[in-house]
């Protein structure tokens, strides 16, 4: 399978750093062809400019900015996100790769406004591997907008077709070694297995 794993953390001793690794190395060891897209190594923008929010509907004008990423997303079979959570929500850099990305004529057919179509039918499997700093009941409370935007809004872009997994360490401040020792042996065995 053609797995685009989307990494988002700025720092390389990072435990996201870690499970990023971890997640490359299961993928390819069980043989998917893995498409490695660190969105800090690549120098990603997030921003969104104001040509290009003009420009936002204007299909096909409005991918040219973003071909080679368009072209790695529609090449793609699975995705796998790997990111902290940060003040309940994306990091800033992954929330501008959705903006950007994700636009009408890519992710969507907006010619019928009417009738929003999916995109993203080439995408069979979803996964992630996120970290947040406090507990599960807070996230839940603050309404957990990373899970929502990865096991529905990226779904719902699949036409509801793609089998969605997310995995999610809670309470990163207080973690005990053993603790992160087992959610990483945890992802490497479902990402080891990932079909």
């Amino acid at each position: 399978m053609r797995v685009l794993v989307v990494y988002c953390h700025p720092v390389e001793t990072s435990f996201a750093s870690a499970m990023h690794q971890e997640v490359l190395r299961n993928l390819r060891a069980a043989g998917h062809e893995v498409d490695d897209c660190d969105l800090y190594a690549e120098g990603f923008n997030p921003v969104m400019s104001r040509e290009e929010r003009l420009g936002y509907h204007d299909v096909p004008a409005n991918r040219v900015p973003l071909q080679p990423y368009i072209e790695r997303l529609e090449r793609a079979e699975a995705i796998v996100f790997c990111f902290p959570t940060w003040c309940f929500g994306l990091p800033a850099m992954l929330k501008g790769w959705f903006d950007r990305l994700l636009m009408p004529g890519v992710a969507f057919d907006i010619s019928d406004p009417a009738n929003v179509r999916p995109m993203l039918r080439n995408i069979k499997r979803i996964s992630a591997v996120v970290t947040y700093g406090r507990p599960r009941w807070m996230a839940w409370y603050m309404g957990d907008p990373p899970r929502k935007i990865i096991t529905r809004y990226m779904k719902r872009l699949t036409a509801a077709q793609a089998r969605v997994d997310y995995h999610a360490h809670y309470h990163m401040n207080v973690a005990t070694e053993a603790q992160l020792d087992r959610f990483k042996a945890r992802v490497g065995a479902a990402m080891a297995a990932f079909r």
